[in-house]
């Protein structure tokens, strides 16, 4: 198995409408990309201060099938279209697991 991890920050006037918007588009991934075996989308519980605003873990069988995901056109238009208008900040990580 495969671990992707990222982390996304908004801008400041990002409104609720562009950030469900995010989670709506990312919620479409699993149904478009047969690859992703595992998908979880969490807004940050600001519990602690300073962190970002939202995580999605997605598990793959192979570095190969993440890189399918990666380069997916929808993946790619989900991007574009909804993440890259509001992000201040992006972090991310990949492992193997086991």
């Amino acid at each position: 198995m495969f671990r992707h991890i990222v982390l996304l920050r908004w801008v400041d006037d990002a409104t609720d409408d562009q950030k469900a918007a995010v989670v709506a588009g990312l919620e479409t991934l699993p149904g478009a990309i047969p690859e992703i075996k595992k998908y979880v989308i969490g807004s940050d519980a600001k519990v602690n201060e300073g962190n970002f605003d939202l995580g999605v873990v997605a598990d793959f069988d192979s570095a190969d099938d993440y890189l399918v995901y990666r380069d997916h056109p929808v993946h790619l238009k989900v991007v574009a279209d909804f993440i890259k208008p509001i992000a201040a900040g992006r972090a991310a990580v990949q492992f193997p697991l086991g």
